[in-house]
């Protein structure tokens, strides 16, 4: 009777591992989808578009090399101010090293990011904090070096 009770708790932990990994598996896709779709607005030359990936308020933390920025509109303008047109925007492109999901609305993603701009070649790497509000999943911090 031990055995065959030792046996159901491992088949049981395994379905319930194996579903956990399941169900997390959409919002990974999720998360690399919206980060995606930045980069193609990006290489658009649509700042407005790539900052749809943000939550639009006033609690969103951009740290960059300038320092910190808090809210969407600041981190907007930032933006603007730095990559005025599409031609000194470039081409972006995410290496995306890591998405893990904290819960079932917390994720944080590690990547690397590269420019290619008439100006000459950016690169650096990033962390994001993101959270599934009103569900969609939404970069609520950046930490870009």
């Amino acid at each position: 009777m031990k055995k065959f009770s030792a046996i159901l708790f491992f088949i049981f932990t395994i379905q319930l591992v194996f579903s956990q990994k399941h169900q997390q598996l959409p919002d990974v896709q999720k998360i690399k989808h919206l980060l995606s779709n930045q980069v193609i607005a990006w290489n658009n030359g649509n700042i407005e578009e790539y900052m749809s990936g943000y939550w639009k308020n006033d609690s969103l933390i951009f740290i960059g090399k300038k320092g910190i920025t808090k809210g969407w509109q600041q981190t907007l303008d930032n933006y603007k101010k730095s990559y005025p047109d599409k031609s000194a925007m470039g081409v972006l492109q995410f290496d995306i090293i890591s998405v893990e999901l904290f819960s079932k609305t917390i994720a944080h993603v590690t990547g690397k990011w590269n420019i290619k701009s008439e100006k000459g070649n950016l690169s650096g790497c990033f962390t994001l904090v993101m959270k599934k509000i009103n569900s969609s999943w939404l970069i609520v911090s950046d930490h870009s070096s």
